[in-house]
C-alpha cells in the first residue's frame, strides 16, 4: 500500500520541464556584437582595399535606415495629431505643453552653453592641417526666411514625398487643433488615426529588430570610407563633440532628475537606455520614437502626456544635433577661415540653438541646423563641407543625446505636476526590449536588465 500511495504522490509532483529553447540574447548584446563586428569588418575592408565590402556595408547601412525612414512621415502626421487630442483626456493640458516647451529651451540653453565653452577651450580648429579650400559649399543651406516660410506646405502631398518632417508637424498640429475643436464629429477619424498608428508603430518594431544587422553596415561602411586617418585630422573636434554630449547625457540629465523631478538617475537609464542605444545606432530621433515613448511611459509618465510630450520632443527636441554641434562646429569653421567671433556673435548661436532646433525635423543629420547658424554668424558656408564627411561618427552621439533629452523632459514636467508614477520609476530596472514593443503590456515579472544595457 505504501509502496503504491508513493507512486501516486510522485506521480502527482510537478516535473521540471526541461528546456529545449536556445537562451535569448538580449538585444543590448546584440547590438554590442553588431558594433563590434562592423569595426573588424570596417576595418578589413579599409586595410584590404576590398571595394566589394565596403559597398555590402553601405548597401546594409541604408537599407536600415532607409526603412527607418519608410515610416516617418506618416508616423510624424499620426503620432502629433492624436497626441494633441489625447491631451483633452489630461488636466491642465495647456500647462503641461507650456512647462514642456519652456524645459525645452531651458536645457538647450544649457546644451549650447556647454558646447560654446568647450569649443573655447580647446580650439577645435586649430592645428588640424585643414584649410578653406578642403571646404565646398553645401547642396542646401538654411535661412531664417526659408525657416518661416518653410513651415507651411504649398500642398498636402510633396512634404510627405519629400519629407518635410517640419512642414508634416505643422498639417499634424492643425488637423489635432481642429478635431479637439471639432469634440465628438471627428472621434471616426480620430479612431482610424489611432489604428494606423498603432499599425505604423508594430510595423517599425520589425525593421527595429533589425538595428544589429542595421549597425554592422553603418559602423562598418564608416569605418572603411572615413578610416582612422580622416578620423585623427578631427580629432579634436569629434572628442569636443563627444565629451559636450556626454555632459550633458551623464552629467546635466541626472542632476537635473535628482534635483529636480527628486527621482534616482541611475534607475532612468536603465529603463530608458533601450531607446539610447538605438539611437545611437540609428542616428534617427523619428525612428526611435515608439521606443522612446514606450520607455517613457514604463518610467512612469502618464500615456496621455507622454504621447504628447515625446512626439513633439522628437522634431523639436535637439540638444546634440542643434546645440552642442552647431556651437563647437561655428568655433571650428571660424577657427579654419580664420574669423573672429565675438560675444554677440555667441549670444547669436545660443538664439539659433533655442530657437531654431525644430529645423533638424528629428532626421539623421544637422546639416539644416550648422548651415543656419552659420547663415546667422555671416561664417562660410563652405564651412559645412568641412564637416560632412566626419558627420555620421559625431551624429550617433548626437541622436543618442537628443532622445536622451526627449525622454527626461516629460519626466521633470510629470514630477513637477505630481502626475509622475514614483513607483513604476522605481520599478523600470525590469524593461526589457522586448516588453517595450507596441501593444505588448507592461510586465513587471520580465527579466532585469543591468544599468548600461538593453534599443533608433
Amino acid at each position: 500500500m505504501s509502496t503504491s500511495a508513493e507512486t501516486a504522490e510522485s506521480s502527482q509532483a510537478p516535473q521540471t520541464p526541461k528546456s529545449s529553447r536556445i537562451p535569448k540574447v538580449p538585444f543590448w548584446v546584440q547590438i554590442l556584437a553588431g558594433l563590434a563586428l562592423g569595426v573588424l569588418l570596417g576595418w578589413i575592408a579599409k586595410s584590404g582595399d576590398l571595394g566589394w565590402l565596403t559597398s555590402t556595408l553601405e548597401h546594409i547601412g541604408d537599407l536600415f535606415v532607409q526603412l527607418l525612414k519608410l515610416a516617418v512621415a506618416p508616423l510624424v502626421f499620426f503620432a502629433i495629431l492624436v497626441s494633441i487630442t489625447n491631451l483633452r483626456q489630461v488636466n491642465n493640458a495647456a500647462r503641461l505643453a507650456t512647462r514642456t516647451l519652456l524645459w525645452f529651451m531651458a536645457t538647450s540653453l544649457i546644451a549650447v552653453a556647454i558646447g560654446l565653452a568647450i569649443g573655447l577651450l580647446t580650439h577645435p580648429g586649430a592645428g588640424t592641417g585643414l584649410t578653406p579650400k578642403d571646404g565646398k559649399l553645401p547642396d542646401h543651406a538654411g535661412s531664417w526666411i526659408d525657416f518661416l516660410t518653410g513651415i507651411v506646405p504649398t500642398d498636402i502631398i510633396t512634404p510627405f514625398t519629400e519629407l518635410n518632417v517640419l512642414q508634416i508637424v505643422f498639417m499634424a498640429a492643425v488637423a489635432g487643433i481642429a478635431a479637439l475643436q471639432l469634440g465628438e464629429k471627428a472621434e471616426p477619424v480620430l479612431k482610424v488615426s489611432r489604428s494606423v498608428l498603432e499599425l505604423l508603430q508594430k510595423a517599425l518594431w520589425w525593421v527595429i529588430r533589425l538595428a544589429p544587422i542595421g549597425t554592422v553596415g553603418l559602423i562598418g561602411n564608416a569605418i572603411a570610407t572615413y578610416g582612422w586617418n580622416l578620423i585623427g585630422k578631427y580629432a579634436t573636434f569629434t572628442v569636443d563633440i563627444y565629451v559636450g554630449c556626454a555632459i550633458v547625457l551623464f552629467g546635466v540629465y541626472p542632476l537635473l532628475l535628482s534635483t529636480v523631478a527628486k527621482v534616482n538617475p541611475l534607475q532612468f537609464f536603465r529603463g530608458a537606455w533601450p531607446a539610447i542605444q538605438l539611437a545611437f545606432v540609428s542616428r534617427s530621433s523619428v525612428g526611435t520614437m515608439p521606443v522612446t515613448q514606450k520607455v517613457t511611459e514604463r518610467l512612469g509618465v502618464p500615456r496621455e502626456y507622454a504621447s504628447f510630450a515625446v512626439p513633439f520632443g522628437s522634431t523639436t527636441k535637439m540638444d546634440g544635433c542643434a546645440s552642442i554641434y552647431p556651437a563647437i562646429a561655428a568655433i571650428f569653421i571660424a577657427q579654419i577661415f580664420d574669423v573672429h567671433l565675438g560675444i554677440g556673435d555667441y549670444i547669436l548661436i545660443a538664439f539659433v540653438s533655442v530657437i531654431g532646433s525644430a529645423a533638424t525635423a528629428g532626421l539623421t543629420g544637422a546639416t539644416v541646423m550648422l548651415t543656419l547658424t552659420l547663415s546667422t554668424l555671416g561664417l562660410p558656408l563652405e564651412g559645412v563641407g568641412l564637416l560632412m564627411a566626419i558627420d555620421p561618427i559625431l551624429d550617433m552621439m548626437r541622436t543618442a543625446t537628443n532622445v536622451a533629452g526627449q525622454a527626461v523632459i516629460p519626466i521633470l514636467v510629470s514630477a513637477k505636476e505630481k502626475i509622475l508614477d514614483r513607483d513604476a520609476y522605481a520599478s523600470a530596472t525590469s524593461i526589457r526590449i522586448g516588453d517595450t514593443e507596441a501593444g505588448t503590456p507592461a510586465t513587471p515579472e520580465a527579466t532585469p536588465v543591468p544599468a548600461a544595457a538593453t534599443a533608433s
